[in-house]
């Protein structure tokens, strides 16, 4: 995750998440495409996890896919950038 996003011309702040999803926190310029990003994030990913564990990935697939079509992005405005940091760090660690 955090090669794509330094090729991005991003950060990787904080990453963390729960048995069936990921919480990422990226710092990232205005002239950076976010859905570009979260495909490349998708993919890359998709790719090396499928590479190096395919067999205890087999019960998360999604009709043969690691991850759902759909995905999550807000912008930090109104807690500081501290509490999601926290946030996201709390959160249980994929197995």
């Amino acid at each position: 995750m955090s090669k794509v996003c330094d090729d991005f011309g991003c950060e990787l702040a904080e990453f963390n998440g729960e048995e069936d999803h990921v919480h990422l926190l990226v710092r990232f310029p205005a002239t950076v495409q976010l859905s570009k990003l979260v495909n490349s994030l998708k993919g890359v990913s998709s790719r090396i996890l499928r590479r190096d564990h395919m067999k205890h990935l087999r019960r998360y697939l999604w009709g043969g896919h690691l991850w759902s079509r759909s995905y999550y992005v807000g912008t930090v405005g109104g807690p500081t950038i501290e509490k999601v940091e926290e946030f996201i760090r709390g959160q249980q660690r994929p197995e």
